[in-house]
C-alpha cells in the first residue's frame, strides 16, 4: 500500500518520505471546490503552481503527484506547467465523460502518469467508454464528492453498496492501479482507519490519501515532538496492514460485514442529526 500524504511544505514532504510515504501530492485544484464543498468541514486548498517545484526539489525520491483543476479552456497550459516542475502523475478531477480524459491525456502525451479522479456521477456511470483510454495509469475514487452527487449520507457509502468495488474491478480487470477515498488514524474517525484499511486490502487497493490527523500536531502545537507522532502513527498502519493482509478468506469477509454494518450506522446517525 502507498501513503499519499498530501502538502505544500518541502520540508514536510521531505520529513514524510524519509517515514516511508512513498507518494507526495500537490493539490491545485480550486475551480469550484468551495462552491462544492465550503462549510463542509472539508480542507480547501490554498497550493500554488509554485509549489510543485519547492517540493520537487526538496522531496526527490518521492513519486510527485499534482491534483490539477477541472478541465477547462487553460488546462493544457496548466499541464505544460506542471509538468516541467517534474510532476510525476498528474490527477483529473471532477470529469463528467471521456472526453476530458482523453484531452488530459494527449496533454500529457507519455511524459507522466495519469490518474483519473472519479467523483462524479457522470464518470461512474460512463467508466466502461473510458477505462481503456491510452495513457491511464490509475483509477482513483474520491469519496467526498461523489458519495454526495449519489445521495449518499456518509462519505463511505458507496464502499457498502458494491460501487467502489465495482470500480475496483474495472481497474483490476484493466491492470490499473486502484485507490480510494482518505484513511484517519486506526482508532478513529466515524469509520476507524483500520476498518477502512481493511477494506483497501479486501479490494486490492494500491494507494489512500492520509487524512489531516496524521499530522495534525504540526499544525495545533508546532513546538510539540509531532515527528516522533508522525513516526509512530505511520509505524502503527504498516503493522496494521501487514497483519490484515495476513487474514483467512472468512475474516475479511466477517471484516467486510463489520464495515458495511458501521456505514449503515453512521449514515443513519447523520440523517437523524441532519433532521
Amino acid at each position: 500500500m502507498d501513503w499519499i500524504q498530501i502538502t505544500n511544505q518541502p520540508d514536510f514532504a521531505a520529513f514524510a518520505v524519509q517515514c516511508g510515504v512513498p507518494r507526495i501530492m500537490v493539490d491545485l485544484e480550486r475551480m469550484g471546490k468551495l462552491e462544492r464543498q465550503g462549510g463542509l468541514g472539508t480542507f480547501i486548498s490554498d497550493h500554488l503552481p509554485s509549489d510543485v517545484g519547492a517540493v520537487r526539489a526538496a522531496a526527490p525520491r518521492a513519486h510527485l503527484i499534482v491534483r490539477i483543476n477541472p478541465w477547462h479552456a487553460q488546462s493544457p497550459d496548466e499541464v505544460e506547467q506542471v509538468l516541467r516542475q517534474g510532476a510525476d502523475s498528474l490527477m483529473l478531477p471532477m470529469f463528467e465523460q471521456p472526453r476530458a480524459l482523453r484531452a488530459c491525456a494527449e496533454a500529457i502525451h507519455g511524459r507522466a502518469r495519469l490518474i483519473a479522479l472519479l467523483e462524479t456521477r457522470g464518470a461512474l456511470h460512463s467508466l466502461p467508454s473510458w477505462a481503456d483510454q491510452p495513457g491511464l495509469d490509475e483509477i482513483y475514487v474520491g469519496l467526498n464528492d461523489l458519495h454526495r452527487q449519489l445521495g449518499c449520507r456518509f462519505m463511505f457509502e458507496p464502499l457498502a453498496d458494491g460501487t467502489v468495488e465495482r470500480v475496483a474491478r474495472a481497474a483490476h480487470e484493466r491492470d490499473l492501479r486502484f485507490g480510494f477515498g482518505g484513511i484517519a488514524r486506526l482508532d478513529e474517525g466515524l469509520l476507524p482507519g483500520r476498518v477502512v484499511l481493511a477494506e483497501h486490502i479486501r479490494l486490492g487497493s494500491q494507494s489512500v490519501i492520509l487524512s489531516r490527523t496524521f499530522n495534525r500536531e504540526m499544525f495545533e502545537d508546532p513546538d510539540s515532538d509531532w515527528r516522533s507522532m508522525y513516526r509512530e502513527q505511520l509505524r502503527r498502519l504498516g503493522h496494521c496492514e501487514a497483519v490484515l493482509a495476513a487474514r483467512s478468506a472468512e475474516e475479511v469477509q466477517s471484516d467486510h460485514l463489520l464495515a458495511c454494518d458501521l456505514i449503515r450506522k453512521a449514515a443513519a446517525t447523520l440523517a437523524t442529526a441532519r433532521t
